[in-house]
């Protein structure tokens, strides 16, 4: 059947309209991430001091198969490999970590010029392939040698990590335009000081865990004003911050009413009280006894103001209006609901969709960048050597669909950045999860992109889904 030039023209404008229905904004940032400890290797290289998940993966029966970051990715020579592998994906930007321990081996004292170097000459290299560097100042790897004083149960390793924070962003300044102070606060106290599954596994309870948080996020508040205090104008400082995604069960006003009341006590502990300066009287009242002792100085720290929010999404809880003291009740999920490989990571778009929505509504933020997202996969090599992770495909799909419809009502993000570059360690499941869009055989180091890297080099070059 013949098509009329008119009903072509009107199909082709019907496409464009499409087309840009998905776009996102011009000027948006596309990354990927990566943790030192995860893929740098190298740990006793060029003066490495020794750091709490070196202690805790070498203890037997901790990390799945046995395996440590001993080796990982050897990004720590393999580097520039890697940017190679970023320019053929076309990112414009790369998310990082500095490894405390190569920059100040005990913690404190005399800094370590060649870990000091080693990240110039990483830095530069990325400026010189046309990527901006996104620094993380810490990503779990503290000092052992603080952790023997304490670690963050002693109010002295916010300050020592303010040191090294400022120190390490003055020596990257106008290198570096963008600093994170620390990644998942919740997640390494809630599952390292909180739990035996992370380093250093101390599974604390009651008022002991919650003052290791309260120095965790003071950490944080210092580490601002170092930074700001080493730099120059320009730099924009943040944080990183796993978030327990507010999602409405569906869109009803009274259930996203109730997820916005959940964005800011669900994650009052941390973002909250990062973004306002206060814990709410409802946290400290279900806290009770066990509510760290802190100053209103300290809050005026937490409070230090900062640039932008990254947001670390991988899934989300469902929440629907209730008549109880919250407002709002979590919906748990069946045991049919799907998950992804990892079983942490039930399926949920709309966690991209709600999270950064209801997370800049409740607390004012301006900026947000989303400084992981990804999932796991058991895809490996068939006999012609793809790794065809139509999972993961399916996966980033939905989610950066759902992200881009945020955007467009107003989510305030500025930038994604997809975890990960490659195949690593995966902390306490070792090399058992693979969460990298570049296949590592760890044996020969060989990289290979797999069809979800493919599928981010176009999304990356349209600039849309």
């Amino acid at each position: 059947m013949a098509t009329s030039p008119g009903r072509a023209a009107s199909t082709a404008a019907a496409a464009k309209d499409a087309s840009a229905r998905f776009a996102f904004p011009p000027g948006f940032t596309w990354g990927t991430a990566t943790a030192a400890y995860q893929i740098e290797g190298a740990v006793k290289a060029d003066g490495r001091g020794e750091s709490i998940w070196d202690v805790y993966a070498h203890t037997p029966g901790k990390i799945v198969d046995g395996a440590t970051g001993d080796v990982a990715d050897d990004s720590y020579h393999r580097y520039p490999e890697d940017i190679a592998l970023m320019r053929s994906l076309g990112v414009g930007a790369y998310r990082f970590s500095v490894a405390w321990p190569r920059i100040f081996p005990q913690g404190t004292g005399q800094p370590n010029p060649k870990g000091v170097d080693y990240y110039k000459r990483f830095v530069d290299a990325l400026h010189a392939a046309g990527i901006e560097p996104y620094c993380t100042l810490y990503h779990w790897d503290l000092p052992e040698a603080l952790q023997r004083k304490g670690g963050w149960q002693n109010r002295d390793t916010a300050k020592a990590f303010a040191d090294y924070a400022g120190y390490m962003a003055g020596q990257l300044d106008g290198r570096v335009q963008h600093f994170m102070t620390m990644n998942e606060i919740s997640t390494f106290i809630g599952n390292g000081y909180g739990g035996t599954a992370m380093a250093p596994g101390l599974g604390l309870k009651g008022q002991a865990l919650q003052q290791a948080r309260h120095h965790a996020l003071l950490g944080h508040g210092l580490a601002v004003q170092a930074i700001r205090a080493a730099t120059n104008a320009k730099t924009k400082v943040g944080s990183a911050e796993g978030i327990d995604a507010p999602m409405p069960a569906f869109d009803a006003p009274e259930h996203v009413a109730a997820a916005r009341k959940a964005a800011v006590e669900e994650n009052a502990g941390y973002l909250t009280a990062m973004h306002t300066g206060r814990y709410t009287d409802l946290y400290l009242k279900t806290l009770g006894a066990d509510a760290p002792k802190f100053t209103p100085e300290d809050m005026r720290i937490i409070g230090s103001k900062t640039d932008f929010q990254g947001l670390n999404i991988y899934t989300g809880n469902y929440y629907i209006a209730a008549d109880n003291e919250r407002g709002y009740e979590a919906v748990p999920f069946p045991s049919s609901y799907p998950n992804m490989r990892s079983s942490w990571i039930q399926f949920a778009p709309d966690a991209m969709y709600w999270g950064p929505k209801l997370m800049a509504e409740a607390l004012g933020i301006s900026d947000i960048y989303i400084t992981e997202n990804g999932t796991s996969s058991t895809a490996a090599p068939d006999a012609e050597g793809r790794v065809l992770d139509i999972d993961r495909v399916m996966f980033l799909r939905q989610y950066l669909g759902e992200l881009q419809r945020g955007i467009v009502d107003g989510a305030p993000v500025r930038g994604y950045f997809l975890w990960s570059l490659l195949d690593n360690f995966e902390w306490s499941r070792g090399y058992s999860e693979r969460f990298g869009i570049t296949y590592v055989d760890f044996a020969t180091q060989k990289r290979t992109p797999k069809l979800s890297s493919q599928f981010y080099r176009d999304v990356i070059a349209g600039n849309a889904i």
